[in-house]
């Protein structure tokens, strides 16, 4: 009987090297077009190394009349306090959920975990609504303050804080130390990678949130990042390629940086919760 052939260790990667190139190559893509004119953006077949590399389009979306640099700082002030707004609320009431005892507990979060199958789209009209009769539509705090409470962000915490030794709190009651000061100093310093993963889960959707500041925000001085990049046209009113791809670029780098600094603390996460 012939050994059952089993090829070479090297020889799984290559299915994988293959998927990574076809993920890649939209990222190439808009690289390339981003070093064009937009004259050459159009030919078929596509020239993936730009002759000439047209730098001006980076210097026109950064310094020029359209810079997306405005948007771009109040894009990070939306995600910076929606991230640590969304931290605070779902680390709290995930570890309420989990480690403290009350009438109506399981059932409370059942309720709150089942809102998640309400399409985002639909709660936008009330959205509108709401915040137009307390005066902050057309303002950022109408982007802030939806994100600040998550059901994801309440259920990754509660998750992990269920996993947890009930020995740790239990020792420390011993010690006469309160429920605060349980939750401060023994579990939420043993969250750190999940709160990481939350953040940058967080932080992604914030960032490439279009429809959200679509509905709620009009005026182009509070226009967020992804709204910012419809600005590029051209003489004729349609959309520039160059400067769009160009603005496309700088609007990834935020992105990409905080997921190499915390892609470690995001894999072990996932681990301790249990997602795959």
């Amino acid at each position: 009987m012939s050994k059952l052939y089993l090829p070479k260790k090297w020889a799984w990667g290559i299915p994988l090297w293959i998927l990574a190139l076809a993920f890649l190559a939209p990222f190439a893509w808009m690289v390339s077009t981003a070093l064009k004119a937009d004259i050459d953006a159009y030919k078929i077949p596509m020239q993936w190394i730009p002759d000439p590399f047209q730098w001006d389009n980076f210097k026109t979306v950064l310094v020029g009349e359209t810079s997306v640099l405005p948007a771009f700082g109040r894009s990070v002030f939306v995600a910076v306090l929606r991230v640590a707004g969304e931290l605070l609320t779902a680390t709290m009431a995930g570890y309420a959920f989990a480690r403290m005892t009350f009438k109506g507990r399981d059932k409370l979060f059942l309720l709150y975990l089942a809102t998640a199958i309400i399409p985002a789209q639909l709660l936008l009209v009330p959205r509108f609504i709401y915040f137009q009769q307390l005066g902050l539509y057309d303002t950022l705090w109408a982007l802030i303050l939806p994100g600040m409470f998550t059901v994801l962000g309440t259920f990754l915490m509660r998750q992990f804080f269920v996993a947890q030794p009930a020995e740790f709190a239990e020792a420390a009651r011993m010690d006469g130390a309160n429920e605060w000061q349980i939750f401060r100093r023994i579990y939420l310093p043993l969250a750190t990678p999940v709160l990481s993963a939350l953040g940058i889960l967080a932080f992604v959707w914030s960032w490439n949130d279009y429809e959200t500041p679509l509905v709620l925000i009009s005026s182009p001085e509070h226009f967020t990042l992804p709204l910012g990049l419809t600005n590029f046209v051209d003489e004729q009113g349609a959309i520039a390629p160059g400067l769009t791809m160009a603005a496309s670029v700088v609007s990834i780098v935020p992105v990409l940086l905080v997921f190499v600094l915390l892609q470690r603390r995001f894999i072990a996460a996932m681990t301790h919760t249990g997602i795959k």
